[in-house]
Parts: structure tokens; C-alpha cells; sequence
């Protein structure tokens, strides 16, 4: 009997040791926090930035499509904004364009036996710039954080592009052509119709976008239009 108190003894120090070990303390730090407990429309992603009473914002990034350019836009109010692109048109996009301007720098000095053939170009630079004035507005009933947008621009395009030919003169009685190669370069400008929407409820200051716009040469080819677009993305500060 002696011995079966020592045990009882012995078994309860060792429960009382292991509860007081599987006690958490908290930090005389810790202790005055509480985790927050968000429940219901609060746990919703909030988007932090279009804040009315916060504006002018800016917005720096990127545009993926027709053209691929670095955007940059200034939100003056919750309804006029500002942008500027700058970048590299998809060239690939315009080789039939191109392919047939070659014929527009075909030599008027040719005569009856001669004649020059295209066989193909290279774009070695196809560089724009863009600037639009753009008017915007809530389309919360669509979906939280949306922005439908249209406006009015500006474009300059600058296109370096290398033709290589075929130049045949059957007057000589030679079978095979002389092949050569020039380069011209394109310089052009002309109007541009935006019309796009802006999403921007994340939970960080950005805001992703959509947009087509129409492109009309006002210069090297007059009445020349070319739908353009992408896809992109800003930080907003």
C-alpha cells in the first residue's frame, strides 16, 4: 500500500509538470494585441487608390499589343486624365503595309526593258510616341473598381525599313537580274480615338487596363486608318 501512494504521488507531480509546460505565456508586449477578426463585406479586397477626395494620381507601366511602349498617365480628377506612350509597334503586324510601299519608292527613270521586283523588307526601327486627353467614368454597377474611358490623341510614328530587290534590264539580253538593297525611313503622324475601361480593385495600388484605338495618317499616307490595342499594366502613386 505504501508503495502504491508513491505512485499515485509520483503520477500526479508529473501531470501537474506537464500541464503548467503545454501553457502558452504571452509577452507582457503581445498580450495588449488582439488578432482581428474580419467577417462579411470587410473581408472583401479593398482598392486602395481613386480615392475622391485624393486625387490628382499618376500612374508608371507597361502596355502589351499594338504598340509594346512604356504608359504613363495623370489622373487629374475622377473624370480627365492624361497619357503618354512611348515604345515599339509590332511590326509583324504591318508587313503587308509595308511590302506594299515599296512600290511608292520604285524610280521614275526606269524605262520599257527595265523593271525592279520586291523581294522582301526588314523593319530595323518602328518606333511611336502618343499623348491623349481621355474622359472617364464609374462603372461600379458593372463591377466594383471598374472605369470605362474615351478620348482624343495624337501619334508619331518613326519607321526605318530595309527593301531588298530585283532590278532586271532585258535590253542587254542578260538572264540572270542584279540584286540590290536601300533603306527608307517613314515619318509619319496622324489622330487617334481611344476608347478603353480600367480595373483597379486590388488589394495593392495598381490598375490594369484595356483599350483599342484608331490611328489615322495625317502625312505620308493620307486617309490611311489601322485599328491598334493591348493590354497593360500601372502602379498608381
Amino acid at each position: 500500500m505504501r508503495y502504491l501512494k508513491y505512485v499515485w504521488v509520483v503520477m500526479a507531480l508529473l501531470l501537474g509538470a506537464s500541464s503548467a509546460f503545454a501553457q502558452v505565456r504571452k509577452s507582457p508586449k503581445s498580450s495588449g494585441y488582439r488578432v482581428p477578426t474580419v467577417t462579411g463585406n470587410k473581408a472583401r479586397i479593398v482598392c486602395p487608390i481613386f480615392i475622391q477626395s485624393r486625387y490628382p494620381y499618376q500612374g508608371l507601366g507597361f502596355k502589351l499589343g499594338d504598340p509594346f511602349a512604356l504608359t504613363y498617365k495623370f489622373y487629374a480628377n475622377n473624370h480627365f486624365a492624361f497619357a503618354a506612350d512611348f515604345g515599339k509597334a509590332a511590326s509583324g503586324l504591318y508587313n503587308s503595309y509595308y511590302r506594299n510601299a515599296f512600290k511608292s519608292y520604285l524610280p521614275d527613270t526606269l524605262n520599257k526593258y527595265q523593271s525592279i521586283s520586291y523581294l522582301a523588307h526588314k523593319v530595323l526601327s518602328d518606333l511611336f510616341l502618343e499623348t491623349k486627353f481621355l474622359y472617364q467614368w464609374d462603372a461600379n454597377k458593372i463591377s466594383k473598381g471598374l472605369q470605362l474611358y474615351t478620348g482624343l490623341g495624337w501619334q508619331w510614328r518613326n519607321s526605318v525599313i530595309q527593301y531588298d530587290y530585283n532590278f532586271d534590264d532585258v535590253s542587254k539580253n542578260v538572264d540572270d537580274g542584279k540584286f540590290g538593297k536601300f533603306t527608307e525611313t517613314r515619318f509619319t503622324y496622324g489622330p487617334v480615338v481611344v476608347l478603353g475601361f480600367e480595373y483597379s480593385y486590388f488589394s495593392l495600388p495598381l490598375s490594369a487596363f484595356i483599350e483599342v484605338e484608331l490611328f489615322t495618317d495625317a502625312l505620308i499616307d493620307p486617309g490611311y486608318h489601322r485599328f491598334q490595342g493591348g493590354v497593360g499594366l500601372r502602379y498608381i502613386f
